[in-house]
C-alpha cells in the first residue's frame, strides 16, 4: 500500500525517457530530481553515448545465446550462480526458521525472538557485503560464503538430530542459523546479481538477465515446495542435502567463475575466448 501511494510521485527512469522515448528535456528534469542538483550534464552525455553504442550492437537472440560458446559459457555461470543462491537452503531457513528453532527444542517465544534476530542480522550484513564486494572481489566473497554455509549446514543438521539427547545443542543451532545467514549475506546473497550484469555486454545483457531471474525464482519456488515434505521424512538431516549442493557450487565457482571486479565485458569475453581455444 505504501508503494502504491508513493510510486506515482517518483519520476520515470531518465535513461528510459532518453533512450526509449527520446525526450531529452524530460530526461534531464527527472535526472535533476533524482540527483538533487542541476549539474547532470556529464551524466546526460554518458547516457547519450550509451544510446549511440546500443544502436550499433545487435540484439542477441535466444538461439544465439544457446549456440554461441562465447555467450553460452557466461550464461551457464550466471545460471549456476542463481542456483547457488536459492539451493543453498537460505529460503528454507528464512521461511521456516521458527519451526527449525522449535524442532531444536526452543519454546515458541524463544523461537520467535531467534527468528527476529536472524532477519535483523540478514539486513545488517547486506550493507556490510556492499562494502566488502568492492574490496575483496566477487569470486572471493562467493567462495567464502558458500564454504561457510556448507560447514554450518552440516553443523545445523547434527544439532537438530541430536538436540533431544543433548539440550545445549538447541542453542548451538541458533548460532548455526545466524552464522548461516551471515555467510549468505556476505556472498551468495548479492554476488550473483553483480555477476549477471558484469558477464554480458549490452546486446546480450537483457536476455541473460531474464533467463537468470527466471531460474532464480523457479529454484526459490522449488525449495519452498519440497522443503517441508523432505524435513518430515529426514528431520534435521534434510540440511545435508543443502550441504551437498553447496559443495558442488563451491567447486564450480572455484574452477569456472572468473573474477569480474574491475573487468569490462570485453576483458571477460577475452577470458572465455581463451578457455574455448584451450578446449578446442
Amino acid at each position: 500500500m505504501f508503494m502504491l501511494a508513493t510510486l506515482p510521485l517518483c519520476p520515470e527512469s531518465p535513461k528510459y525517457i532518453l533512450i526509449n522515448q527520446d525526450k531529452e528535456v524530460a530526461a534531464q528534469k527527472a535526472l535533476t530530481w533524482l540527483r538533487g542538483t542541476i549539474e547532470v550534464h556529464d551524466e546526460m552525455d554518458e547516457m547519450r553515448s550509451e544510446y549511440e553504442t546500443m544502436k550499433l550492437v545487435p540484439r542477441v537472440t535466444l538461439y544465439e545465446m544457446w549456440h554461441n560458446p562465447m555467450l553460452f559459457q557466461p550464461l551457464c555461470i550466471a545460471v549456476m550462480m542463481m542456483l547457488s543462491q536459492q539451493l543453498s537452503g537460505i529460503n528454507a531457513v528464512i521461511y521456516f526458521s521458527t519451526e527449525i528453532f522449535q524442532s531444536a527444542g526452543l519454546s515458541s517465544q524463544t523461537a520467535l525472538y531467534a527468528t527476529l534476530a536472524t532477519g535483523s542480522i540478514n539486513v545488517a550484513m547486506t550493507f556490510v557485503s556492499l562494502v566488502l564486494v568492492e574490496r575483496l572481489g566477487r569470486r572471493t566473497l562467493h567462495l567464502t560464503g558458500l564454504g561457510g554455509m556448507m560447514a554450518l549446514t552440516v553443523g545445523l543438521a547434527f544439532c537438530l538430530a541430536l538436540s533431544d539427547s543433548v539440550i545445549w545443542l538447541s542453542y548451538l543451532s541458533i548460532i548455526c542459523v545466524i552464522g548461516f545467514v551471515v555467510m549468505f549475506a556476505t556472498g551468495p546473497g548479492s554476488i550473483p546479481w553483480f555477476l549477471v550484469t558484469e558477464l554480458f555486454g549490452q546486446g546480450a545483457r537483457p536476455l541473460a538477465t531474464s533467463i537468470a531471474v527466471t531460474v532464480n525464482w523457479c529454484a526459490n519456488f522449488l525449495v519452498g515446495l519440497v522443503f517441508l515434505p523432505l524435513k518430515n521424512m529426514m528431520e534435521g538431516y534434510v540440511f545435508l542435502i543443502f550441504s551437498s549442493f553447496l559443495a558442488i557450487f563451491w567447486i564450480f565457482t572455484y574452477k569456472r567463475v572468473p573474477e569480474t571486479k574491475n573487468k569490462s565485458p570485453e576483458e571477460l569475453a577475452a577470458i572465455f575466448r581463451e578457455k574455448i581455444y584451450h578446449v578446442l
